[in-house]
């Protein structure tokens, strides 16, 4: 007996932070997530893959999401019945009006909940089921999705952190605390990055990068640090070579900055949480461990080259 193909959502984005919150936002459904950092990348698996919906950035390497966007409008045979979703912190505007008649499915900002994220997909997979299914763009397709209000209360180290896991995390402290933690290690990474970009002038790409960090920040509850990142790339977008480098610095010592765990999250030297910890959380580590690491989960979406 045959099983099923589950079906196949690519992510065209080129920060590793942001995909790996896409994938545990996603990680519940029954889909194939491929992930891409480039156009090129995403016409080539578009061209190789039956895919059901494109959810991409806009400021990517090389050329732009929007120029992803406008192949696929002026190619029905490579865009096929695919649904086609922006996924981007730069929605001005001027933007959206550019995006006007180009076939789009919906419009995300960022930062996202992941309760958003959820039903952006799960929208997509139920209108592909359907007969006939017109996936030809809704009228509201350039307004942002309403996101969900509901929220369970959880501990968190300040008022920043509450409100950003219960308005990206849908109140799910552990999953708040898995995504910090792998975004502070990212950030040693991203902080090598900048020194490159800022070392040879290379203003796109540390717009790039300040750009994504933005979104990370004020996801993870850092807004002072997202402002300060969103500065950056407004320098950067100008090629503002005094104001870059001091605010590389700022940016970099703000990433160095190890934000202090919450008190109800703190965990043993064995790596497990207090007890006191588990029941303020609710629920036992063991369980939300498992949910975070059983066969599957690690390995349900593929990053594609």
């Amino acid at each position: 007996m045959t099983s099923a193909v589950a079906p196949c959502v690519l992510l065209v984005e080129d920060d590793t932070s942001i995909t790996r919150f896409v994938a545990m936002a996603l990680d519940q459904l029954p889909i194939e997530l491929l992930t891409c950092t480039s156009v090129p990348a995403a016409v080539a698996l578009l061209e190789q893959r039956d895919i059901q919906l494109v959810i991409t950035d806009l400021m990517l390497p090389g050329e732009s999401g929007i120029s992803l966007v406008q192949r696929l409008s002026a190619n029905p045979q490579l865009r096929g019945d695919t649904l086609v979703a922006v996924f981007s912190a730069g929605l001005t505007t001027a933007v959206k009006e550019q995006l006007q008649g180009m076939n789009l499915w919906r419009v995300l900002s960022k930062p996202i909940a992941v309760q958003e994220l959820e039903s952006c997909v799960r929208d997509a997979l139920d209108l592909h089921a359907l007969p006939e299914a017109d996936t030809n763009t809704a009228t509201a397709a350039l307004q942002p999705s309403p996101t969900n209000p509901a929220a369970k209360p959880a501990p968190a180290t300040n008022a920043a952190e509450t409100l950003a896991i219960a308005t990206h995390f849908g109140g799910d402290a552990q999953l708040f605390t898995t995504y910090r933690a792998a975004c502070l290690k990212q950030f040693a990474a991203d902080v090598q990055t900048g020194d490159a970009a800022a070392q040879a002038q290379d203003w796109p790409a540390l717009r790039r990068l300040a750009h994504s960090l933005a979104t990370v920040l004020l996801t993870l509850g850092r807004p002072q640090d997202s402002l300060v990142a969103r500065a950056l790339e407004d320098a950067a977008a100008v090629a503002d070579a005094a104001t870059c480098s001091s605010g590389w610095s700022n940016v970099r010592r703000r990433l160095a900055t190890q934000p202090r765990p919450p008190s109800a999250a703190r965990h043993t030297a064995a790596g497990r949480l207090a007890p006191a910890a588990r029941e303020s959380l609710g629920q036992p580590l063991d369980g939300c461990a498992k949910r975070l690491h059983e066969q599957g989960r690690a390995n349900r979406f593929k990053m594609a080259p």
